[in-house]
């Protein structure tokens, strides 16, 4: 029987992390890419008409590092929302698997000398895998 729980909207709704999410799907549409060569492609076609001043020149150039500066926050709040959802998810699946180490979940808090020390031990562990594996095929007959 799969146990399911809703996630309900409290009464603080997060709007900027609702408006993150649906701009940043509009944004990485075909469409929005479409938008934005057809505006610089429309710049392009202007030149000769203001003659590429430096007016001509400022507009594009402040267009983009305004658009840049904020879609750096755009992105950086939708890859937050989406590696801690990631997190969580593992954190479920350790919770629900009987071998796997309770002590697994939440190690993205830990330092970094934590986190070498744990790869550390992951690497141990794959080797005597590695060698466990090689000693198995040695003492198999040959054919």
């Amino acid at each position: 029987m799969e146990r399911r729980t809703a996630v309900t909207k409290g009464p603080y709704t997060d709007r900027f992390g609702q408006f993150a999410a649906s701009s940043s799907y509009w944004l990485g549409s075909k469409w929005a890419f479409i938008l934005a060569g057809a505006i610089i492609i429309a710049w392009c076609v202007s030149g000769p008409l203001f003659r590429y001043s430096d007016t001509w020149q400022l507009v594009i150039n402040t267009g983009t590092t305004i658009v840049t500066f904020l879609m750096v926050f755009l992105i950086q709040n939708t890859q937050n929302r989406d590696a801690r959802a990631i997190n969580l998810k593992l954190d479920e699946l350790i919770r629900a698997i009987d071998k796997a180490r309770d002590q697994m979940m939440n190690i993205e808090k830990l330092s970094d000398v934590e986190l070498d020390m744990l790869e550390a031990q992951f690497e141990r562990i794959r080797a005597a895998g590695v060698r466990r594996q090689a000693q198995s095929r040695s003492s198999l007959p040959a054919d």
